[in-house]
């Protein structure tokens, strides 16, 4: 699926939190519902089998209890996207990448062969349906993730491309499949924050430490030998990249990638490099954007709100410029675009319960909001949404609110940024105040409550803000009808 991430090092946070975030985006011409919900231990499978592809996992008897925002509606498989575990760890699952074709020749995509004149069904490998479901209710760190995701991999293998995130409150993890069953990871460094589009992204990989200690780099055990049996490692000095190995530079990227990830790095370290005129050291086709950077000041929800939200603002690439030379505008895809279903942020803090903060439909226009992860039930406003639109759940509101923005935007645009700014106050607000009550509670059924209570509240704040924001804009574009006329009847 078509996505973007943003990973933020504990150090790199205003709170010490690691926070991993994804849009999770439809493919063109769709749009996908999504809802919020617990999976228990026993509505986990012990045999999983994928829709798409078919294949067939024995899993352990033993899960953990785990969030999820899986798709509404049934059809093609659980795509869980992003969850918390009952141990701690937080996951968000996939970004599709890219590769090329030296990489998928050597050892291609493990793709699901359907019977056909007499012959037996071949399976495909795992893919971004399956991947939260069969490993998030099983690990206990953000490491372990990554060494389950790859034993899988090599096991079944996968039809796809994928980058996966892992986390915990000491770690972030970046795993990136390579052909059917090959992959590699680098853990994220405490002091930096990473940014990807639907690109192959790792840069520098430390293939010695990768099998030998694994400090800060985990891979497939025979990559080296891979590397070498395909000619793979196209560096002239030696410092393998693992990028120009194994990921692609095509023109579409040039229109369709690169571009999201220089401006969230531009937007984040401003004044670190040049990023604008005929002087630049990076622009939006550069080939070299650095897979992580320390931000200039601490990163905070908000902001990792913004880039995820972002349609290239401040540049002559905005689709809704209003001033300036317009030739430009919508030149690249945006970040926040009409066929996000849904972002999550997964901040795991140094003190306090983590958080797993959620956002429906396209991302311009809709509001971010936090819920607590050690509970048994979350809000119908969030877990009831079905096919029918609806007034009466969070992602039909949203995805109304954003079609209705969007085409009254310039009188719509300040009611959207006041929805957002109150979404934010009152969430932290609410935080505060339940933070303080778990403080004092010790008790783990009593704990479970506040945090159910808690997350009601906001569905609740949420359901009155969205209603309020729905009718505003509503408004201006019943003004903006093309029957319209001024005259009344009197």
């Amino acid at each position: 699926m078509p996505c973007t991430t943003i990973l933020v090092g504990k150090k790199a946070s205003y709170d010490g939190s690691t926070m991993i975030a994804r849009n999770d985006d439809s493919p063109s011409g769709q749009f996908t519902p999504k809802k919020f919900v617990v999976v228990h231990p026993e509505e986990q499978p012990t045999k999983y089998r994928s829709v798409l592809s078919h294949v067939e996992i024995d899993l352990p008897e033993e899960a953990l209890r785990y969030t999820a925002v899986p798709n509404a509606l049934e059809g093609e498989g659980i795509w869980a996207a992003h969850g918390i575990n009952a141990a701690g760890v937080g996951m968000t699952a996939t970004e599709t990448i890219t590769s090329n074709a030296r990489v998928l020749g050597a050892d291609p995509l493990v793709e699901y062969v359907p019977a056909k004149d007499g012959a037996e069904e071949i399976p495909g490998g795992i893919g971004e349906e399956d991947i939260v479901s069969v490993v998030l209710p099983y690990i206990h760190s953000a490491r372990e993730g990554v060494t389950r995701l790859g034993s899988l991999l090599e096991k079944y293998g996968t039809y796809e491309m994928n980058g996966i995130a892992f986390s915990d409150k000491n770690e972030i993890w970046w795993l990136e499949t390579i052909g059917g069953h090959h992959w590699i990871a680098r853990r994220v460094p405490d002091e930096a924050y990473v940014v990807m589009p639907n690109q192959f992204g790792i840069d520098a990989f430390d293939l010695e430490d990768a099998l030998n200690a694994q400090e800060n780099h985990m891979c497939s055990a025979d990559l080296k030998e891979f590397i070498e049996k395909h000619h793979l490692d196209l560096s002239q000095d030696g410092s393998f990249s693992a990028r120009d190995a194994f990921g692609s530079h095509d023109d579409s990227d040039h229109v369709y990638n690169t571009a999201r990830a220089w401006y969230m790095l531009r937007t984040l370290n401003p004044r670190t490099k040049r990023w604008d005129g005929p002087n630049a050291e990076y622009t939006p086709f550069s080939d070299d954007l650095p897979w992580c950077m320390v931000p200039e000041k601490k990163i905070t929800v908000e902001d990792v709100k913004y880039v995820l939200s972002s349609h290239y603002q401040g540049t002559p690439y905005d689709p809704y410029a209003s001033y300036g030379d317009k030739t430009m505008c919508g030149a690249y895809r945006s970040i926040g675009i009409n066929r996000n279903d849904d972002m999550a942020l997964i901040q795991m803090r140094p003190e306090g319960e983590p958080i797993q903060w959620l956002a429906f439909a396209s991302n311009a226009f809709n509001v971010l909001a936090p819920f607590y992860t050690d509970i048994d039930t979350t809000p119908g406003y969030l877990s009831g949404t079905t096919g029918k639109v609806s007034t009466e759940n969070f992602y039909w509101m949203s995805r109304m609110i954003a079609a209705m923005a969007d085409a009254s935007y310039s009188k719509s645009v300040f009611h959207i940024e006041r929805y957002q700014e109150s979404i934010a106050a009152k969430s932290h607000e609410l935080l505060n105040r339940y933070d303080t009550l778990l403080e004092q509670e010790t008790d783990e059924e009593t704990r479970k409550k506040i945090q159910e209570e808690a997350n009601e509240k906001i569905a609740g704040m949420l359901q009155c803000e969205a209603a309020d924001t729905l009718d505003k804009v509503l408004y201006e574009l019943s003004g903006q009808m093309k029957n319209a006329y001024a005259r009344s009847d009197a």
